[in-house]
């Protein structure tokens, strides 16, 4: 029986799904007393590091765990749950951590964008059981602001990662593991590194992966996007449309079912799934959401994050019973999502701050990234483009225009980016790089671009929006709309900073295969492959 610390925060269940997908049977653990009685413990930390150690404080967990951590009993901690492990951070600075190794975590510092997100390699500084069956070419999958240096590390560093700088990105000491990286989330390498410390105790000697990468590269991720909505007999399926126009002959479009098209993805080697929920069932109680469905039984199948969009905002249901948005993005992360999307409602909060001037604190963007951490937090900007011939003719001071290479109707040779509402049909008077930028000061950790012109076309990423947007933040870029051949993919990470890039009808369309995106990319930018 396997332990898991269930101190209230974030995804677990992913970790309980990935352990009994391994065959071991897992017993949540909340209180001091079933802690004190754990034999071999999982501790998945999720979120802000100050609210961790703040829960683990009040609810009388800290000591209990300190006295697990030194009993030599096997314990598995996960991203920063091995942050913890440390004295303090840089994140929290008033909070102690559990002191069990010296040295503190740092923020990434640098031009690279931070979070730290998606999939890098690991090199290995000694050997150890854990790494049984590993060649040293695996990518794991890392969504973390905050790092343990390598420089000044112990003996306890396993790995070490290259993210601008060297940081430990997993530890071992005796049965003791804890990871930087969500092995849960990493696929098969993220199984197999679980599987070796469920049954650590029969391991019978120490490997070194043969082929240690001198150093590791962050992957550009692709990512799988479905449109989850109900078909016209209330069945909720997968759909896409031209322009958010998805009906078709007079019915909603039918594509497959969410959790079978999403674990085939899984299965071709997509980084990252998203869940648009463009559902007519969002005034359903929070406890009866159907995507909730979807994510848990999606969560028990694919072993890469899920993203969850569409509904992120407060609202209250049929019932008159009010949730706000950080109790429905809770209720997505316990049903298996890592990241929530907001749209709209990013679109309202930052037109709110740019009337106001400054952060009410109190907007869902900014509640969610304190309690979970600015990585949970994915803004969707559905921007289109507004030509004019002087930028100084843009109806508010606060919207940036750009010079672009794709000249107007009227051969204008400016543009400035509006963000719509509501699916498209509606735009408002403020541009996608101020939302962006806005929304990152806020606490967002990664931006979405959805580009209108595009959507639906095959004619290609809008790359001016992308490289705009890029240099507008220091948060990952994740570019949509327009994809139609793998050669538009080689273009976007070639031409631009991109992160990754997302699309939708032509994998579900099986026009262009997630395998022939890699392939064409495997010797421009560093992918993951299967």
């Amino acid at each position: 029986m396997i332990s898991l610390l269930d101190y209230g925060a974030g995804n677990v269940r992913s970790v309980v799904n990935a352990i009994e997908h391994l065959g071991e049977q897992v017993r949540l653990v909340s209180s001091p007393e079933d802690l004190a009685s754990a034999e071999k413990l999982v501790f998945p930390g999720v979120g802000h590091y100050g609210e961790l150690m703040r829960v683990l404080r009040e609810k009388g967990l800290r000591e209990p765990l300190i006295r697990h951590l030194r009993s030599g009993r096997p314990f598995f901690g996960i991203c920063v749950a091995l942050q913890a492990l440390y004295e303090g951070s840089e994140e929290a600075p008033d909070e102690a951590g559990l002191g069990l190794y010296p040295g503190r975590v740092r923020r990434f510092a640098g031009e690279l964008p931070v979070p730290h997100i998606g999939w890098n390699g690991i090199r290995a500084c000694k050997a150890s059981p854990f790494l049984a069956g590993f060649d040293g070419s695996e990518k794991l999958y890392f969504v973390h602001s905050y790092h343990v240096p390598a420089a000044g590390s112990g003996p306890e560093a396993l790995t070490l990662t290259d993210y601008g700088t060297a940081f430990v990105s997993a530890i071992a000491d005796g049965q003791r593991i804890a990871t930087q990286f969500h092995p849960e989330k990493s696929g098969q390498a993220g199984l197999r590194l679980l599987e070796n410390f469920l049954k650590a105790d029969r391991a019978a000697e120490a490997i070194l992966p043969p082929r240690c990468p001198e150093k590791t590269a962050l992957a550009k991720r692709i990512i799988a996007c479905l449109d989850v909505r109900a078909n016209d007999r209330g069945d909720l399926v997968v759909t896409k449309g031209d322009r958010y126009d998805v009906r078709e002959a007079g019915r909603v479009r039918n594509l497959g079912k969410p959790v079978a098209l999403a674990a085939d993805y899984y299965r071709q080697g997509a980084d990252e799934i998203t869940f648009l929920n463009i559902t007519g069932f969002r005034d359903f109680p929070l406890h009866d959401q159907p995507m909730l469905r979807v994510l848990e039984e999606t969560a028990k199948l694919v072993f890469v994050p899920l993203t969850i969009g569409g509904g992120i905002r407060d609202f209250t249901d049929r019932n008159g019973v009010f949730s706000s948005a950080l109790e429905v993005a809770a209720r997505y992360f316990r049903a298996g999502a890592d990241k929530v999307s907001i749209g709209s409602d990013a679109v309202a909060i930052v037109e709110q701050y740019l009337q106001s001037g400054k952060a009410s604190g109190l907007s869902s963007i900014e509640q969610i990234a304190r309690v979970y951490g600015n990585q949970a937090v994915v803004i969707s900007i559905d921007p289109r483009r507004v030509y004019v011939h002087d930028p100084a003719k843009v109806p508010a001071a606060h919207i940036q225009c750009i010079e672009t290479a794709e000249p107007g109707p009227e051969g204008e040779r400016f543009c400035w980016y509006q963000c719509t509402v509501q699916g498209g049909r509606e735009g408002r008077p403020v541009d996608a790089l101020t939302v962006a930028a806005v929304c990152e000061h806020l606490g967002a950790g990664e931006i979405l671009l959805n580009c209108i012109d595009r959507d639906g076309t095959g004619a290609g990423f809008d790359l001016e929006l992308v490289r705009a947007v890029r240099h507008a933040v220091g948060i990952p870029v994740i570019a949509s709309s327009g994809a139609g051949c793998t050669d538009h993919f080689v273009a976007l990470f070639t031409t631009t900073n991109a992160d990754a890039a997302l699309a939708a009808g032509i994998f579900h369309r099986r026009e262009v295969p997630i395998a022939a995106v890699k392939t064409a990319l495997l010797d421009r930018v560093p992918v993951r492959q299967l």
